[in-house]
């Protein structure tokens, strides 16, 4: 197939699949074994998701390695048509790919990412750099600012953080994340959990869970240990849910926001 212009705008389709081409080099591999080698993926939004993935030209994938699906899901991808089991070193990953029904994805094969959703190719690449959970949106800064404005926290009437020299990171998409000193974070009130999120932005994340009392989601709080070097001034700072505790920022007490996060944070059980 002929390879599309980068430089093409961002475009969609009658499904409601938003799509453009990427001028990056990417590779996914399940194991030591390559199944993807693409220079000419495009990304791929599907309608009420929040993060892109890849689709890639059939001739720059492993189709030996793919079969017709033995159960292929409904309702999973947006007009998705055929599934594909991919079979890697004796191992069987069902509906690890698929296409699109889409006529400008014709000819690309999309394929589910392990660190999102616990299957799929477990290692991929954009150039020589390794990224994880899903691929990084164009479109979407992540800036981490050092600040002198005075933040607050409080959990049912009780300040569990107050700092007047936090790092507010700014992330397109999102309200903004406060991060606090961990001298100025009650940590007392908080116990450590084994709970670990991935962001292609901002790396592996460990959380920390409201030891009182009241209707708090678990894992409440966390921390980047080693963050990713584009958003290094929030090294070893903790931020706090915004959409699930009070937040006074100058004097000022912010609404609690609506995001994505609200449905995950309201389906973990409470203490």
């Amino acid at each position: 197939m002929t390879p599309l212009s980068t430089a093409e705008s961002l475009r969609s389709t009658p499904e409601g699949i938003l799509w453009e081409p990427s001028g990056r080099w990417v590779r996914g591999r399940r194991a030591d074994v390559t199944v993807v080698d693409s220079r000419h993926p495009v990304l791929v939004w599907e309608p009420g998701v929040p993060v892109p993935l890849y689709a890639f030209p059939r001739e720059e994938v492993r189709e030996d390695l793919l079969r017709r699906a033995k159960n292929p899901p409904t309702g999973t991808h947006t007009g998705s048509t055929v599934f594909y089991d991919l079979e890697v070193g004796g191992e069987l990953l069902e509906n690890a790919a698929w296409t699109f029904l889409a006529d400008d994805l014709a000819g690309y094969i999309s394929f589910e990412w392990f660190q999102r959703t616990g299957k799929g190719l477990d290692h991929w690449y954009e150039e020589e750099e390794e990224i994880f959970v899903h691929p990084r949106d164009p479109h979407k800064r992540v800036d981490a600012i050092p600040s002198s404005r005075h933040v607050q926290v409080e959990m049912h009437g009780t300040v569990v953080a107050d700092t007047q020299r936090p790092v507010l990171l700014f992330e397109t998409g999102l309200p903004t994340r406060y991060y606090f000193p961990r001298e100025d974070v009650r940590l007392d009130l908080f116990e450590p959990t084994d709970h670990h999120t991935g962001c292609p932005y901002k790396g592996t994340a460990g959380y920390w869970t409201w030891r009182g009392e009241g209707d708090v989601p678990p894992n409440v709080l966390w921390g980047y240990a080693d963050p990713l070097p584009a958003v290094g001034a929030v090294k070893g700072l903790l931020a706090f849910y915004n959409e699930a505790v009070d937040i006074t920022v100058d004097g000022e007490r912010l609404e609690r926001p609506v995001t994505h996060f609200n449905k995950t944070l309201s389906a973990r059980p409470t203490r």
